[in-house]
């Protein structure tokens, strides 16, 4: 018992060593990302296997099996299949955050498809229409950027993991990118109307 101390008084009982009672620092994400940042500095290819990812999401590749429509806009199948995968994460979540966070997800995927898809019938034949379009624009935008923040929040309350939550950031910001320019490009062609 006494060498376990590194005072002499009785009392104070100073361990030499911490156990870590935490666990691993380092994720299996932050491990990849590491090794990643490497090869890069040293100019060398970086070849992930598949187990340097973590586990498989298996969710994210049966979505990622869904076949695009070639008449759509990418936008449109991008949005599509965002919510087919909050669709599939969300069925998952526990009971307890069925009424606050999984609604308001789904709600929120599902009302910015729709909006893209209003855009989409509208035609830019007059400044009405290119208002309405633009609007439509925003607004799934805006419930994208809605959808983001609530699926952070969801997952730091233990609604999502945080795989889910990375897809659903990455898909999210890979919408409102193409929207974004979708948007762009109708500015573009109506300045060239005029």
């Amino acid at each position: 018992m006494q060498e376990n101390r590194l005072s002499r008084r009785p009392g104070l009982r100073i361990p030499r060593q911490v156990k870590n009672e935490i666990g691993a620092v380092n994720t299996m994400d932050d491990l990849f990302a590491t090794r990643k940042a490497v090869a890069m500095a040293n100019d060398k290819k970086f070849r992930p296997d598949e187990n340097s990812r973590g586990e498989n999401d298996a969710d994210l590749e049966l979505v990622s099996k869904i076949p695009a429509d070639s008449s759509e806009l990418i936008v449109i199948t991008k949005a599509k299949k965002l919510g087919a995968y909050i669709l599939a994460v969300t069925m998952k979540s526990p009971a307890k955050f069925r009424g606050v966070f999984v609604n308001r997800m789904q709600n929120f995927c599902l009302d910015a498809v729709q909006d893209l898809l209003n855009a989409n019938f509208i035609r830019l034949d007059t400044p009405e229409n290119k208002k309405s379009r633009e609007d439509f624009q925003v607004s799934a935008v805006i419930k994208l950027k809605m959808l983001a923040y609530i699926s952070m929040v969801a997952e730091n309350a233990g609604c999502i993991l945080a795989r889910q939550y990375k897809q659903i950031s990455q898909q999210t910001g890979e919408v409102i990118n193409l929207a974004a320019a979708w948007k762009k490009s109708d500015d573009e062609k109506w300045r060239n109307k005029l």
